[in-house]
């Protein structure tokens, strides 16, 4: 019981998260992907300072001098995540293709855990070019706010892994200029490079 009414006040949580990211949704010029929110022009994204997987200072500014796709998430994710992450790399690899130059970008969730060591390993599995970011529990919650992401422990009896991490999951299309998109999770790599490859061709 305790298990389920967790579960049920994680999605409750995920759920607002995305409502107001959703008050934010212009009204699309033209047909879109089922994948994207069109959230242009929204007050999503703000200037902070992380560390990536190799021990260094990484600030908004110089991080987002093109377009990027990020995606807050832990290492220690046993499922979605991983699908996510691939999802979101394959989908940088078809961009590269068609000459989109995209940084995929992940954000731990759960600093604690999620070391520059750790976030190394993880960044290597994932895409050559992954900037893994961590910082203190403040910075990160900070950074988290600023996207609207939702994240919280959950506590696990009787595990080795300890806890886990209810999140949002969405992946964010950053550009220079700020929130370009939003991609919702479940969609595959070729929809999301598609609805990209047009918001950058319009650009």
């Amino acid at each position: 019981m305790r298990k389920m009414v967790m579960g049920l006040a994680g999605t409750v949580f995920v759920l607002l998260a995305a409502a107001a990211i959703f008050q934010a949704v212009k009204e699309p010029e033209g047909p879109v992907s089922p994948a994207m929110v069109n959230v242009a022009g929204a007050e999503i994204g703000g200037a902070f300072a992380l560390t990536d997987q190799n021990g260094a200072e990484v600030t908004s500014a110089g991080l987002i001098d093109g377009p990027v796709l990020i995606y807050f998430g832990y290492t220690f994710c046993p499922d979605i995540c991983p699908v996510d992450v691939a999802v979101m790399a394959d989908a940088v690899d078809l961009l590269a293709a068609e000459g989109h130059q995209v940084t995929p970008v992940f954000i731990s969730i759960d600093p604690a855990r999620d070391t520059p060591k750790a976030l190394a390993y993880y960044a290597d599995a994932m895409h050559p070019r992954m900037v893994a970011l961590t910082g203190s529990e403040d910075q990160i919650a900070e950074v988290a706010k600023a996207y609207k992401v939702f994240y919280e422990r959950v506590d696990l009896e009787d595990s080795a892994a300890g806890y886990l991490m209810n999140h949002s999951t969405f992946t964010y299309l950053m550009t220079p200029d700020g929130a370009a998109a939003l991609f919702r999770n479940g969609f595959p790599a070729e929809e999301i490079a598609g609805a990209v490859a047009q918001i950058l061709s319009r650009g």
